[in-house]
């Protein structure tokens, strides 16, 4: 079992592994490839920041590529500015840790996709914590309220079609049953966050084009017809924004995203939406609540 002592300077002992490039001798190179590595001739540090990935990402062998030092130096410098601040230039940086200004534009990149960084016109700025979206029956709007930001929601289209035989299968309706397609961008404080389709018979909601404001919470707007959810199937998976989606959030195709699928039932069983939501990989993170 890997053993990991907590002893504090990470960044700066991570920043000299760079800097020294030194092999890792003697007796703890013949180490289990498991263990972690103690003796005074190594090359990178053991310690490790709760909830940070083990070890920091330093490898066995004790050697990290320079722009990984230098995205560690630049994190602890997003720390100090704090939300909102415009972070150095690239020139200003490469000079600061003495790297070339690709090995620093590679470092903001990464960071930038983590949602630690975020441009800014031509300026990149620290980013905001992340939003915190429980994998819950619990509406977009009541988990970004929650968290003291104001959602809100742009409408794309509302569009009525016979129903294909994948969505008949899956919320159970009969082939050609006339079906409600809502897709809106999702927001957060006037940002662009997410990309949300949402699949209904007409039958359960007919006047939903009449009667529905698009930029409020559908499910309120269901349960202010009697129409309560009992449960729902939900898949999580990482993907990349088709160029469409991109343009619709704003954000590069290039960008991972966060795709959730739901299948939501109300109280007697019956199948209630299908519901495809697209959130921004660098600005969500989902929680669930586990017992055993």
């Amino acid at each position: 079992m890997s053993r990991i002592l907590t002893k504090p300077g990470l960044r700066d002992r991570v920043q000299a592994v760079v800097l020294a490039r030194r092999p890792c001798r003697g007796r703890a190179a013949s180490r289990p490839r498991l263990s972690v590595c103690d003796d005074s001739c190594v090359d990178h540090s053991n310690d490790h920041v709760p909830g940070a990935p083990v070890r920091s990402g330093v490898p066995e062998h004790g050697r990290i590529p320079k722009y990984y030092a230098v995205k560690v130096r630049i994190a602890s410098l997003v720390e100090e500015l704090g939300h909102g601040s415009t972070i150095p230039t690239e020139r200003d940086l490469a000079e600061r840790y003495g790297v070339a200004r690709e090995t620093v534009r590679q470092a903001v990149r990464e960071l930038v996709l983590e949602g630690r960084l975020r441009r800014q016109g031509r300026g990149t700025v620290v980013a905001g914590p992340k939003l915190e979206q429980p994998l819950s029956l619990a509406s977009y709007t009541e988990g970004v309220r929650r968290q003291g930001r104001t959602p809100g929601r742009t409408l794309v289209s509302l569009d009525r079609f016979p129903c294909p035989p994948a969505l008949a299968t899956e919320i159970g309706l009969a082939l050609g049953e006339p079906v409600w397609h809502l897709e809106r961008v999702l927001l957060a404080d006037d940002e662009r966050v997410g990309l949300e389709s949402t699949y209904v018979a007409v039958a359960r909601v007919p006047r939903l084009d009449t009667e529905f404001d698009p930029d409020s919470s559908f499910y309120v707007y269901l349960r202010a017809r009697g129409i309560e959810f009992g449960d729902a199937d939900e898949r999580v998976e990482t993907v990349l924004a088709t160029p469409r989606e991109a343009l619709l959030i704003g954000t590069p195709p290039a960008l991972p995203m966060l795709l959730i699928h739901r299948v939501s039932r109300d109280t007697e069983g019956r199948p209630l939406e299908r519901v495809r939501g697209l959130y921004r990989g660098d600005r969500f993170s989902f929680t669930a609540r586990l017992r055993g």
